[in-house]
């Protein structure tokens, strides 16, 4: 028997405020809603990779946090300076300017999303292919 194929993936995150969740991830990151599930929204981030911020609630299986650390959404890109610009320009929660990264060889930044979620603006400085 072979090992069945994979369609898709989504990650779910729990927030605290659906609404200025769904503003971080619409506006400022530009992602096309995919589904609206009411206290669930999916999001396509690019081809069958999605984000789904869920609201947080006594029945949901997840606990918002602040400042959440065990999680990091990357979003991999060749312009993270355009990314930069464009999120402070927005007045998003931006932690540094662009920097390199020897140990990973990567060029990122990061910043937080409405509920303090890790968010990563990366690219990688060597061959991937």
């Amino acid at each position: 028997m072979s090992q069945p194929t994979i369609d898709g993936q989504i990650t779910f995150i729990y927030v605290s405020d659906l609404s200025a969740s769904a503003d971080f991830y619409e506006r400022l990151m530009g992602f096309k809603l995919w589904l609206d599930q009411g206290t669930c929204r999916i999001y396509r981030v690019i081809a069958d990779a999605y984000i789904g911020i869920c609201q947080t609630s006594a029945a949901s299986k997840g606990r918002a946090r602040q400042q959440p650390d065990n999680i990091i959404l990357t979003i991999v890109t060749a312009d993270v300076d355009g990314w930069y610009n464009w999120l402070r320009e927005q007045g998003a929660a931006l932690e540094h300017p662009p920097q390199t990264n020897d140990k990973y060889n990567i060029y990122h930044c990061f910043l937080r999303d409405p509920d303090g979620h890790l968010v990563e603006i990366q690219r990688f400085l060597h061959d991937t292919d």
